[in-house]
């Protein structure tokens, strides 16, 4: 498997003694997103692994786009988390470049061995090497776990986040 230059794979040990790698998604790691991003209390009724033509397409929309990466973190051959990392050039701030972190999942069963804190760690890290002047994320408003989790890594609950839900496209 050849992993695309534009990122810096990683490996890291974990709590447990397991040692994983961060590492640019490739078209086979699918289907284990998908069950990533079904597998989880908003996901599960908003996602469907019943549908995987529109991921595939959405996939192929991200792969080819080079300010976006979607990576996953495996263990042997298993994928065990997932992120999206997209690059957002602006004007504010003096035309700074933005890191925008989405869709952080690790699987139930890996969790609480450090493996998030390293990915979003691997994350910040990535974003600076690309020369950004921030990363920031939203986390819904029930996810009072994840609030913690982001404040205990320097993030900052500075902003108030709205969204919209829109009619989905085919």
């Amino acid at each position: 498997m050849t992993i695309h230059p534009r990122i810096t794979s990683m490996e890291f040990g974990l709590s447990d003694g397991s040692t994983c790698v961060v590492r640019e998604a490739v078209a086979s790691d699918l289907e284990s997103i998908v069950a990533l991003l079904v597998d989880d209390p908003l996901g599960v009724s908003r996602e469907s692994a019943d549908e995987m033509d529109r991921y595939r397409a959405a996939f192929e929309d991200i792969s080819s786009d080079p300010r976006n990466l979607q990576v996953v973190v495996v263990h042997g051959d298993a994928v065990v988390a997932t992120l999206q990392l997209t690059f957002i050039p602006g004007l504010a701030r003096g035309g700074a470049l933005r890191a925008q972190i989405e869709a952080v999942r690790v699987d139930a069963q890996w969790r609480s061995r450090g493996l998030g804190g390293a990915l979003i760690r691997w994350a910040i890290d990535e974003a600076e090497r690309w020369g950004c002047a921030l990363v920031q994320l939203t986390s819904d408003a029930s996810r009072t776990d994840a609030h913690r989790f982001y404040t205990r890594l320097g993030f900052v609950d500075s902003h108030v986040g709205y969204k919209m839900t829109l009619g989905t496209t085919t």
